[in-house]
């Protein structure tokens, strides 16, 4: 699971020839790497803020 988030998430890496390419299709990828990147983010500070209390 870890490692298709990361493919995902991945900017460095080349467009795949083969898939379709469209405007909308672009800015969705980009929205949704920006919510998993915020998503991470949160888990984060949520798991910092838990073992600081302890």
């Amino acid at each position: 699971m870890w490692k298709k988030i990361g493919y995902y998430i991945a900017f460095w890496r080349k467009p795949d020839p083969d898939s379709p390419s469209s405007f909308n299709l672009k800015i969705m990828h980009g929205i949704n790497r920006i919510s998993i990147l915020m998503f991470i983010f949160a888990l984060a500070v949520i798991i910092y803020r838990l073992v600081r209390t302890l």
